[in-house]
């Protein structure tokens, strides 16, 4: 008989059917005795009457894996008003060691440190849906640039010399000459838009940074673009806005179970999104006319704005200062100062980095210099812009942080399966 999920007994009421999954709870009653079976998909009730059946229920602790053969009866007061009777239990492993916390309960009320101690376990919980979420944002972010004409590539993570000429970066031996873990896929997207006009990519990135806050990680999901032939840095944020409206209507078809019991409600992405200049959202936050960046606070004050103005979760801060952009980012011609950048920001918080690249070889080289940076690292990159590059430009997602934001969970790391952070390897 085949397996089938919890999902689909309504499906097979007056039926012999199998399921199988974790024992999700036990309610021992004087008279019967209910088992609760979790699966992939979701609860199914078990109503066990025999007293051989009920006497080895008894020694199935709360995470035990078992199989259940049974009749599939209509009850209202069931999950997905059906439940399984005169049940046939079969262990399916040794009884389960219980975890240090009870996954049958509404909430998980360990600490999020051992939450994070006991990963494996803790992400069962259904608080912990998270990670369908993450997955169903991926595969939109998929479909609505296969659609538009991109081509998914893949980079190297391992790398000769740091993408943001910065230091924070892990170092490592490669077969004993140094190398690096990838901080992006930067110069190899920008070198695929000469190859296929228009890539991305969804992978690792590494930031040796010692930040240990609630949106921080060392290691985190990129979700990467780039495409050539643009008139400018709008180009770019055209292309994000319908990315990101495609991997929120992904979101709502693909993860609404998850959607719904964490509460969240996917918020639409405007038509256009509503962009100011960094120079007015320093005003608008109430930042010093001198301030080379937006501090988290000025972030808050600018998202509060675009809810309070624009009806807007989202909002584009464009032209931010050359002196706080990597050197490949393209100047704003009219306003050398300033550059074709932008960040997006998600309900007050930064989620987006992009812009409008340099594309001619002789800047390259002027930018480098003008920064005091050495050509010969980056000499791979910088040579295949001799042999004719577009114009072009492109922008990273945070996956982690757009979930968090979407879902409004405290902490980066609660829809993370395994977090590397400053003082975390392990699991």
């Amino acid at each position: 008989m085949q397996r089938i999920l919890s999902s689909q007994l309504s499906r097979h009421v007056g039926e012999s059917v199998r399921i199988a999954g974790w024992v999700h709870r036990r309610r021992l009653l004087k008279s019967v005795a209910f088992l609760i079976v979790r699966d992939a998909a979701g609860l199914a009730q078990v109503v066990v009457a025999d007293p051989a059946a009920r006497a080895m229920l008894e020694s199935l602790p709360e995470e035990t894996v078992v199989e259940v053969v049974g009749t599939v009866v209509a009850n209202a007061t069931a999950p997905a008003g059906v439940e399984v009777v005169e049940p046939a239990v079969r262990p399916l492993g040794p009884p389960a060691v219980p975890p240090p916390f009870d996954l049958y309960r509404p909430a998980l009320t360990a600490t999020l440190p051992t939450q994070l101690d006991h990963a494996p376990t803790a992400l069962r919980h259904p608080s912990r849906s998270a990670l369908r979420i993450s997955a169903a944002a991926v595969a939109g972010f998929r479909a609505a640039l296969d659609a538009r004409g991109f081509v998914e590539i893949h980079t190297p993570k391992v790398v000769a010399s740091s993408t943001e000429s910065g230091a924070n970066v892990f170092a490592l031996d490669w077969f004993g000459r140094p190398a690096y873990l990838a901080q992006s896929p930067q110069f190899y997207k920008q070198l695929m838009v000469g190859v296929f006009e228009r890539v991305y990519e969804v992978g690792p990135v590494f930031r040796a940074e010692p930040h240990d806050t609630v949106r921080h990680l060392a290691q985190y999901t990129s979700l990467d673009v780039e495409l050539g032939f643009v008139a400018d840095h709008r180009d770019v944020m055209v292309a994000l806005r319908d990315t990101l409206a495609g991997m929120l209507e992904a979101v709502g078809s693909r993860a609404g179970g998850a959607l719904a019991t964490l509460g969240v409600e996917a918020p639409e992405v405007p038509a256009e999104i509503p962009a100011v200049h960094f120079t007015e959202a320093l005003k608008i936050a109430g930042a010093p006319a001198d301030e080379p960046d937006l501090a988290p606070a000025h972030e808050r004050a600018l998202g509060e704005w675009a809810r309070r103005e624009h009806r807007s979760d989202f909002l584009f801060v464009t032209g931010y200062p050359m002196a706080k952009r990597p050197f490949y980012t393209h100047p704003d011609p009219a306003r050398p100062a300033y550059s074709n950048g932008f960040d997006l920001l998600f309900r007050g918080m930064e989620l987006v980095t992009g812009g409008q690249r340099l594309h001619r070889h002789e800047d390259y080289l002027a930018a480098l210099a003008a920064r005091g940076e050495p050509v010969e690292p980056y000499a791979g990159y910088v040579e295949a812009f001799r042999h004719g590059m577009p114009p072009h430009g492109g922008f990273a997602i945070g996956l982690e942080r757009f979930v968090a934001r979407l879902t409004g969970a405290a902490n980066v790391r609660e829809v993370t399966a395994f977090p590397r952070d400053l003082h975390r390897l392990t699991p």
